[in-house]
């Protein structure tokens, strides 16, 4: 009669967790929303979808973005399934790399936050100087750099010689001229002569090729090409460094700075190592035998 009972009462539990577990994953499913795809017994809901598409996109691109996504979904997931099914249980034991790659991990976020407590990010003008003129090798041009006024503009255009003038005076008035007769007469009109850059931006904004703007700076200073429909393509060439020799420091400040703050790094990542061996070996915590 007992062991009767206890057969029911196991019966009524099973069933019970049965109707539970159903119960609880079509709460689940009704809380994530609807499915919008399906690849073996891995289900994607329309919420996590809606999560990866950004807000204010318009229908269509909203559509190629939720392809995108669910094919790229269902690749990884298949994958991922038949790594499951065809690979060995030696093969699925991840338990070593895992550990190797949280040890790696933990290393790696000690010795950032040792650094970042310890890493001094002033850079006076001295030590840039500094590390420029020892290592002015380093930094030879392989194009010239260019400072430079420029402009797009019809090539019947009456302002275009008053225009030429303005912008090739060192009078701050007359510069300040041709910035407002540029911005009114020129189809494109800029002023960088107080910044380097590449020939090739300047080429590229100038609609040429860089080779093709160097060899048309006269001796004036001006470089123009003609494009052919009716526009001139004009920069005053302001100051110019030439290839193969040391760029600028000004040019190379915010690399020098990068390369400061690089090598103090290395040398805090050296320094740390350094004195956890050595404080290890003094209390005996590292022991060679």
């Amino acid at each position: 009669m007992k062991k009767a009972l206890y057969i029911l009462l196991f019966t009524l539990l099973a069933v019970s967790c049965k109707m539970t577990s159903q119960f609880t994953d079509a709460a689940s499913e009704l809380f994530r929303g609807e499915v919008v795809a399906k690849v073996g017994n891995h289900k994607l809901y329309r919420n996590q979808l809606q999560s990866y598409i950004p807000a204010g996109v318009s229908p269509e691109d909203s559509a190629g973005l939720a392809k995108r996504y669910i094919n790229a979904w269902a690749e990884d997931l298949l994958l991922l399934d038949m790594a499951e099914e065809q690979l060995s249980d030696s093969d699925k034991d991840v338990t070593k790399e895992l550990e190797d790659y949280r040890r790696t991990l933990l290393k790696y976020r000690y010795e950032q936050l040792y650094i970042n407590q310890r890493l001094d990010t002033l850079i006076t003008e001295e030590e840039i100087q500094r590390y420029y003129q020892t290592n002015t090798e380093r930094f030879r041009l392989e194009r010239p750099l260019l400072k430079a006024r420029y402009m797009i503009i019809s090539a019947d255009a009456r302002s275009l010689n008053t225009l030429k003038k303005l912008m090739s005076s060192d009078d701050e008035t007359d510069v300040m001229e041709a910035d407002s007769l540029g911005a009114y007469a020129a189809h494109k009109y800029a002023d960088a002569a107080d910044t380097w850059m590449d020939a090739i931006t300047l080429a590229q904004e100038l609609g040429t090729d860089y080779r093709t703007l160097l060899a048309s700076i006269g001796k004036d200073q001006f470089a123009e090409v003609n494009d052919g429909s009716g526009n001139l393509r004009i920069a005053y060439i302001a100051e110019i460094a030439p290839e193969g020799k040391p760029a600028p420091v000004e040019y190379v400040t915010e690399r020098i700075r990068d390369i400061i703050l690089s090598n103090r790094k290395h040398k805090l990542e050296t320094d740390l190592e350094q004195d956890l061996l050595e404080d290890a070996i003094r209390n005996q915590k590292f022991v060679i035998y």
